[in-house]
């Protein structure tokens, strides 16, 4: 499914359907077709929000989880979103959490799928590996469960990045920004809802790291899929959303019911 990117000075984002905002955060290779099955499924009760966090577009300094988390403000800002319910995957997941701990009054509930902010194993001291077409498709494929997720649509995409040199600068930044912002010790300040939806099958953040955040996030549930690695998002994208879906109809009124 295509979805219309709008443009709004300098953001670009997808933006379906009406209601409270559903805002999608993607991780360090992920992209709006990450959310494809979230989109679908929620536009008719919310608005679905995907920025495109501009992971290779800020400059080296500001290209850390700070920077980003920066960015979302900014983007949340200047569209006004109020109440939002706040989604993201691996380093998605982290930006939320920062955020959510810097401008609380904005967020009506928090979902974490495949998290960093605690702990994430990296993509080992090689990767990314430049050149090397059938070494990123096996990093790629271990993103999940089933490699068969990893398409060459998905492959060629990681590729290309890993194949510019100031890209992979930048990736290596961001990887090294999450792993040394650990935010263990101000978890316990995030009051809203949390739900946590992790991957029985996750070898970049293991499940230990699910029940993690769920000890010190007072107010979360946290939910275990098998057969699923990284991204439940996009492996399972039904369990995932049914999970979601009760999630927020428990804290939803009126039309959204």
């Amino acid at each position: 499914m295509q979805y219309e990117i709008k443009k709004d000075e300098k953001f670009s984002f997808i933006e379906e359907g009406q209601g409270e905002p559903l805002v999608l955060l993607h991780g360090l290779f992920g992209s709006l077709s990450n959310f494809g099955g979230v989109i679908e499924y929620f536009k008719h009760h919310y608005k679905v929000v995907v920025p495109m966090l501009p992971l290779l577009e800020l400059d080296i300094l500001h290209t850390t989880v700070g920077g980003l988390t920066k960015f979302l403000y900014k983007f949340l800002e200047a569209k006004n979103y109020k109440e939002i319910h706040l989604l993201g995957n691996s380093l998605g997941g982290h930006v939320a959490l920062e955020y959510v701990l810097q401008h609380p009054d904005r967020v009506k509930s928090l979902i974490l799928t495949g998290s960093s902010g605690l702990y994430e194993s990296g993509m080992g001291d090689s990767y990314p590996k430049r050149g090397d077409y059938e070494y990123i498709k096996t990093k790629t494929q271990l993103t999940f469960y089933n490699p068969e997720v990893a398409t060459k649509e998905l492959v060629d995409e990681v590729f290309s990045i890993v194949g510019n040199r100031l890209k992979v600068i930048k990736i290596i930044s961001l990887a090294k920004s999450a792993i040394r912002n650990n935010i263990g010790h101000e978890l316990h300040k995030i009051k809203q809802p949390t739900l946590l939806i992790w991957g029985n099958n996750d070898t970049v953040t293991p499940p230990f790291v699910g029940k993690e955040f769920n000890k010190l996030i007072p107010h979360s549930e946290l939910y275990f899929i098998d057969k699923c690695g990284h991204a439940p998002m996009m492996e399972v994208p039904n369990e995932f959303n049914v999970l979601l879906d009760n999630f927020l109809k428990k804290l939803t009124s009126g039309p959204n019911q």
